[in-house]
């Protein structure tokens, strides 16, 4: 009976810290500088049409020749299907696709980190971004299964100052923490990435290896490292308040848009302007590619604001 007792005892200890645990991981105030009061945006809009007729042409020009996205693709050998149609598709149109691996794969370029534990390989991969990026000042974190429409991902950042702290997404919130999604990739400033790469250098604060309970999966160790140094998530929306980054594939969307707005299924399913899908198999991906960027329908015209070319000299669609 007593042994029981204390094993109840055991038990309820072990349960009272991981919920203490818990509770200071979401609530934590690391400095005043990362005081929610600093907040000052968590939804972040693509511009309208209007706001960009009020720009000049010279203008519109210098911001489409500013914006370059430099793609950091995480990859691992056991997914090389995916890795080859990603190679094969929608990385074309980054400015700089840079793929990422936890171990040598002589079929494809890319950069071995020689590195298993995840959040340690994704910590490596964004260093190496960083010193590698020359003049791109945005960066786009992303898994081969996600796919993503580059020149959607432009229009939502054409207007922002890559200056700022801008680190967003698909935004999450578990507990307190918010948190970008990796699944339907995450995208970075470059001013957001330089404090990214300061924090990494202090142990106690980010360390490389986790030091938790439990295990965080990457997205939730970025957040919880970024939000040390003042940088909080934000969910990237149309001018409409719809989300572009999305974490299902467009099948499931549809089918869910038959259930929320049946008289209207596309309105109720994803917007014009969508940045990333996810959970497509690479036949899907394919498919995908020709109706994003070969399908036309002959006669009609897109007259749209601005034009995003693909990288010179690449093999784009």
């Amino acid at each position: 009976m007593l042994s029981e007792g204390c094993s109840f005892m055991k038990g309820m200890l072990v349960g009272g810290v991981f919920c203490l645990v818990l509770s200071l991981l979401g609530s934590f105030n690391p400095s005043a500088e990362s005081s929610p009061e600093d907040h000052h945006h968590h939804h972040i809009q693509a511009p309208s049409k209007d706001e960009l007729k009020h720009l000049s042409d010279s203008r519109v020009e210098e911001l489409k020749n500013e914006v370059r996205v430099y793609c950091v693709i995480m990859v691992q050998p056991k997914n090389l299907i995916y890795w080859a149609t990603t190679v094969d598709t929608w990385s074309k149109h980054c400015d700089k696709p840079v793929f990422y691996t936890s171990e040598n794969a002589k079929v494809f370029d890319a950069v071995d980190l020689n590195e298993k534990d995840d959040w340690a390989r994704l910590r490596k991969a964004l260093i190496h971004a960083y010193e590698n990026a020359e003049d791109l000042r945005w960066f786009f974190v992303a898994q081969p299964t996600t796919f993503a429409i580059i020149e959607n991902l432009k229009y939502l950042i054409l207007t922002k100052d890559s200056n700022e702290p801008f680190y967003l997404g698909n935004a999450v919130k578990s507990g307190e923490l918010e948190y970008v999604a990796y699944d339907s990739g995450i995208v970075l400033s470059y001013e957001a990435l330089r404090r990214l790469i300061n924090v990494f250098k202090d142990e106690d604060k980010c360390p490389e290896r986790g030091r938790a309970l439990w295990k965080l999966g990457e997205d939730k160790q970025l957040a919880v490292c970024l939000k040390y140094t003042g940088v909080f998530a934000e969910n990237g929306e149309d001018a409409h308040g719809k989300g572009l980054f999305n974490r299902q594939n467009v099948d499931n969307l549809i089918k869910q848009g038959m259930v929320d707005n049946p008289n209207n299924v596309l309105e109720g399913c994803c917007s014009d302007l969508a940045v990333t899908f996810n959970g497509m198999s690479p036949n899907q991906m394919q498919v995908m590619m020709f109706g994003v960027y070969r399908l036309r329908p002959y006669g009609h015209n897109f007259h749209d604001w601005l034009t995003f070319y693909p990288p010179k000299d690449s093999e784009n669609d």
